[in-house]
């Protein structure tokens, strides 16, 4: 099943998963708390909140949001907030994270951390949904945001990592594009040969999850007319729930046009852990984060029941 907007997804699984529980690091963000307040009101999570306690409570009484006292961890410090929150997912005290008002590299630094962190494979990239009138369904452009020149491995890892994301939200098979700017692979330009051997090891099983094309070009992935005026034959064409990108700054530029041209409405976190990471920026607005917590919710659910 493929899905058109994110609220498919939220009223598909709302009233039928079980309550799962956000570890915010560094709560204090009115925008933060607003969108928990939201998912909360509704029945999707159980916020636990971490960081200056006496901040915390400032910002629930201006959004307008009560949170038990034991569901408050004091931790003044940013950095020893995002690791007491990561703690909290390794304990099986929450089930997937969220980042409040504090630096980035604070919150990756915890992520990340060899011994104490949330990594579950070689490599972690950025899962994010965008629903827009441009396209008939969602569609996932990755990475633009953490994989900066992957390898081939990285890109394998960066499929299988999406894939299994989209299953978890509800999705079958999902379609990959390994996007280039053409459909036939040529050694002058790596960027097809790595397309073809990722369509290779999707055909080996390497890949699982999923249908990965490749090389196909972005008009061919989104536009099956066009596919057929070029003689492009694929289940993927004109298809695609994701597509891959070759660098990081394609990915970005793939996601920055759906959102800033077309208007997109968009929702995600990390991939490749051991439980979703919310990587939302600090300016981003309380819907995006209210939708990227729903979608981590449930798909933090369904994994645990998987």
């Amino acid at each position: 099943m493929a899905y058109r907007t994110l609220e498919e997804i939220i009223e598909k699984y709302k009233n039928v998963i079980t309550k799962s529980r956000v570890a915010v690091a560094a709560a204090n963000d009115d925008h933060t708390l607003g969108a928990v307040k939201k998912a909360m009101e509704e029945g999707i999570v159980e916020p636990l909140l971490v960081g200056d306690k006496d901040k915390i409570l400032e910002v629930c009484a201006q959004v307008g949001i009560t949170i038990p006292e034991e569901n408050i961890y004091d931790v003044k410090d940013n950095a020893e907030a995002a690791a007491k929150a990561v703690a909290l997912i390794n304990e099986g005290k929450a089930d997937f994270l969220m980042k409040g008002k504090l630096e980035t590299s604070d919150y990756l630094r915890a992520v990340v951390n060899k011994e104490h962190g949330l990594r579950k494979g070689s490599t972690i990239s950025v899962f994010t949904a965008h629903a827009t009138d441009c396209y008939h369904k969602l569609l996932v452009p990755v990475d633009g945001g953490l994989c900066t020149y992957p390898t081939l491995e990285q890109k394998r890892d960066i499929i299988q990592n999406t894939a299994d994301a989209l299953v978890a939200l509800g999705y079958e098979c999902p379609k990959v594009g390994v996007v280039c700017c053409k459909e036939n692979a040529d050694p002058k330009m790596p960027e097809t040969m790595d397309a073809a051997e990722l369509k290779a090891m999707n055909e080996r099983g390497e890949i699982t999850n999923c249908i990965v094309e490749g090389p196909i070009s972005f008009d061919c992935a989104t536009s099956k007319e066009v596919a057929d005026f070029k003689g492009f034959k694929s289940p993927c064409a004109g298809d695609c729930d994701i597509l891959l990108a070759h660098d990081i700054h394609a990915g970005n530029i793939m996601g920055k046009m759906l959102s800033v041209l077309c208007k997109s409405k968009l929702g995600g976190f990390l991939v490749g852990t051991t439980a979703p990471v919310i990587f939302s920026s600090r300016g981003s607005s309380s819907e995006e984060k209210y939708l990227s917590i729903c979608l981590a919710a449930i798909a933090a659910n369904n994994m645990k029941k998987a």
